[in-house]
Parts: structure tokens; sequence; C-alpha cells
């Protein structure tokens, strides 16, 4: 349970070292003098403070683009406080022989601490346990001094930590027996990402995928809306169209519009649409050839005319040029409304399936939320002869829930590792856990092979220690898994 806390005073770190605590690339800082286990703070950046080597020979290559960015925006007149911090450990560092695995694991170079400790003779390393303040607050800019006085005492609470407590005692313990980073390539491509997270959404979430694969972060990404993506919205309105939408448009244009929507979407959901096949009079408004044949007839208006069976029976016939391969496709049809009974009755002699184009919208959302979740030889199973939306229903619920069982799974471990301080989680262990706090019924191997699935280097939501068998297998948190809102 986190308690308020009244702080008085600020330590002054250099802003980027600050700016390396608050991304969690690090969890310590060098202080002029010994700082009591336990002593609270607010942290003041300054420009100060490194008078040791340059700025490019004090950090980390990798480092060094955020290093000078964080100099550059500090103010100066007032500075911006946006942090605070407890101080867990206070280490004398009096010898050269730890320098190297230390600066392995924070953002100063090697030269910089060597040069640090011939000055002073020790270096005292702080471990820092950070929050982060709700609201930035102003202070006047000082140089030169380790600690200053706030304007005013400040009242704060331990709930926004950069890393939560199993991530910290994880780190912390990492730094004291000086154990080299895990992936040093990936903390080199999470470097790399820095400038392009700012206009670049695919990289930004990379970037978070990579900080909290690394244990930088635990904070999770707000997912915003990709502009490339607002078609999806309009599959529905294309195809439930009335006159009155449609002024100035010929049933042609407004024909065509829904068309092409459809072909994007079953592209999206991974079909292979031939554009050989492009629609227009007396043409075939779509066909994919894989993963298998499909075959549709798009309406858009208020209801399906009663002879598209038939019409889709002929020109499918006509232009596939190959009745064995008409046969052997699926055949859809894709309109607005309730199919009357003569079309639903059609559609069953020549084993169609009829869907709306609200069907379809879900189909290509569920895909957007979770991208490969829409297996198409699955969806297959549920598009029955005639009017099949219940059925495409009941895949993307089954598609849910199955989502929902992993999300629920990839929480179980986190909150597992993070009430028993433990580092990684054998299933045995997990399952007692999920048997007590799901109704789902889950054999061990069963849940094995989930929780395999979900430390897949291409899924990353947790990761796995191989043992000998199955049973010696040992798993950790990396990233949450969203719940589906069903």
């Amino acid at each position: 349970m986190s308690h308020s806390v009244v702080i008085s005073i600020a330590l002054c770190l250099p802003a980027s070292d600050i700016e390396g605590l608050l991304q969690g690339r690090m969890i310590s800082a060098i202080s002029n003098k010994f700082i009591a286990q336990g002593r609270e703070f607010a942290l003041c950046p300054t420009d100060g403070l490194i008078n040791v080597l340059p700025v490019e020979r004090y950090y980390h290559s990798s480092f060094l683009p955020i290093a000078q960015t964080a100099f550059t925006q500090l103010g100066t007149e007032t500075i911006s406080i946006k942090a605070w911090a407890k101080c867990e450990l206070c280490q004398i560092i009096d010898n050269t022989e730890s320098l190297a695995a230390l600066s392995s694991l924070t953002i100063w170079t090697q030269e910089a601490l060597q040069e640090i400790l011939a000055q002073r003779q020790n270096i005292f390393l702080a471990y820092l346990r950070v929050y982060q303040l709700p609201k930035a607050i102003e202070v006047p800019a000082k140089k030169n001094s380790q600690f200053i006085a706030l304007p005013q005492p400040l009242t704060v609470a331990q709930t926004k930590p950069v890393l939560n407590d199993r991530l910290f005692t994880i780190r912390k313990h990492q730094l004291e027996t000086r154990q080299p980073p895990l992936h040093p390539e990936l903390q080199e491509l999470q470097s790399a990402l820095a400038s392009l997270t700012i206009t670049n959404p695919a990289a930004k979430e990379l970037d978070q995928d990579i900080k909290a694969f690394l244990g930088w972060t635990t904070e999770e990404l707000i997912q915003q809306p990709d502009p490339d993506l607002a078609w999806i919205n309009n599959i529905t309105a294309l195809g439930d169209r009335s006159k009155e939408q449609d002024q100035g448009k010929s049933n042609y244009q407004a024909g065509t519009e829904f068309e092409n929507i459809v072909r994007k979407s079953l592209e999206f959901l991974g079909f292979t649409v031939d554009y050989f096949h492009k629609g227009g009079a007396g043409g075939v408004d779509v066909f994919c050839s894989q993963p298998y044949p499909l075959i549709g007839e798009c309406k858009a208006g208020k209801k399906i005319p009663n002879d598209t069976a038939v019409q889709l029976l002929n020109l499918g016939t006509l232009r596939l040029q190959s009745q064995e391969l008409f046969e052997q496709a699926t055949k859809l049809i894709i309109g607005p409304g309730e199919p009357t009974t003569q079309l639903k009755d059609a559609a069953k002699v020549h084993s169609m399936t009829i869907i709306n184009p609200e069907t379809l919208e879900k189909l290509v959302k569920l895909q957007t939320n979770y991208p490969n979740s829409v297996d198409l030889f699955q969806l297959k199973e549920y598009l029955k002869v005639g009017q099949s939306d219940q059925e495409v229903e009941k895949y993307i619920n089954k598609v849910n829930q199955d989502i929902k069982l992993r999300s629920h799974l990839v929480q179980l471990v986190k909150k597992y590792l993070e009430n028993t301080g433990f580092e990684r989680a054998s299933v045995d262990s997990l399952h007692g856990a999920f048997s007590a706090t799901s109704l789902n019924k889950l054999q061990p191997q069963e849940m094995h092979e989930i929780l395999v699935e979900l430390s897949s280097p291409l899924t990353g939501y947790l990761g796995r220690i191989k043992g000998n068998d199955w049973r010696r297998d040992r798993f950790y948190f990396l990233r949450d898994l969203p719940t589906p809102q069903i």
C-alpha cells in the first residue's frame, strides 16, 4: 500500500542522468557524498556537475543523443522537476575492478567512471527507486549544489514508480552483483529508435516493446488509432446505404465503392485478391486465389436482390473458366438487410454463404486489434450455407475467448511473480494459481502449450527458460496482452 511522503529537498543531478532514470535505463546515480538509505528527495536536473570529461566521452554513444537533448531542454531561469526518489542503497566504490561491469549497466562510459574515481578517490553510487510526479514543479535554476531546498514542501505518493517492485528488485540485484546486461544488442536498437518515436507510431510501439522486454519500463503503451486504418469504420456504411446518402452518386459508383472496400477487407484478413477479376459490368466482384479460392458478390443498398445467387452462379461459371474451380471455391454474398426466403433457398441450392457488411467489419476490427488472430481456414468452417452471420459471430466470440484466456495467463504470470518475489515461475505453480482464480478447466500440459505460444519470439508476451522436460520450463513476464472487450 502506498503512503504519502513530504519532501523538502532536491538532489541535483545532470539532466541526462535523470532522463536515464526516468526511462528506466538505469537505477543509479553518482553523488558527491554518501546518501543514507531511506532518504527521500526530488530529482532536480542541472547542466552542472559534469566537469570531469566532455559529454561526448562521458556517456555511451548510444545514449549521447538523448543526453544532448536533455541538456538543451534545460531552462535558464527555472528548472522543471518531474520525479522524486528514495535511496535504497549507497555503495562506496574505491577501486577500478568493477568499473567495466558498472559501465555496461549504466549510461556512463568506463573512461568517465575511471576519471571520477581518480579525481575523488571514491564513487558514491546511490541506488534510487524513482517515482514520477503527477505534475511537474518549477524551481529556480541553481548550479554547483548537490542538494537544494525546495521553495515549499512537496507531498507525494508512491503511486507512479518507473519500475514496479519485481522489476526493481531484479535490476537492483543485477547491479549489486554486477551481472552484465542480457541483451546489449537490443539496447543499441532501442537507442537507434529514439529519434523516430516522435513521428512514427510503429517505431514508438516497437520502442515500448523493447523497453518492456529489457525491464526498463512497466508502463503500458496506449494504442492510438492508426489513421491509415480509418477505412475499416466505413465497411458497414458503404454496404448499408440509402438514396439520401448517395445523392449525386450513381448506383454504379455506390456499388463500386462497396466492392473496393470488400476487396480491401478480404486482403486485410489475409486473402490474396486476384485483381484480374475486378468487377464491373459482367464481371466477378471479387475473387481470392489464396489460401483457398473464394468468389464473392457485393451488393450495396438496403437489401440484397433476389437474383444475386443466380448472378453469382452465372458470372462465376463464365469468368473463372473452370467449372471445377468454381465448385471448389467458397461462394460468398455480402450485402445488407435480411435475405428473402427466395434468396436463402437459392443460396442453399448453390452452396453459397450470405453475410452482412457489419459482420465483415467485425472480422476486420478483430484482425486490427489482434493481428493475425483470424485463421482463414478456421473461419471457412463457419461460413455455412445460407445466411451465416450468427455462425461467423460464433467464430469471432471463440477467438475473443481464446485471447481472453491468454491475456489472463499473461496477467497470472505477472501477478504471481510480483506477489512471490520470484524471477520465474514453473508450470505447476502457475497451474495452481490459475485453478484458484479461474472457472476455466485447463490441464497443466495444455497450459504449458499456451505459455510456450505466448513466449514465442513472434508474440513476446512472456519469456521462457527451457528445461529438460516441459515441467521444468520456467516463464517470466515481458509485456501485457490487452483483454478483448467482449
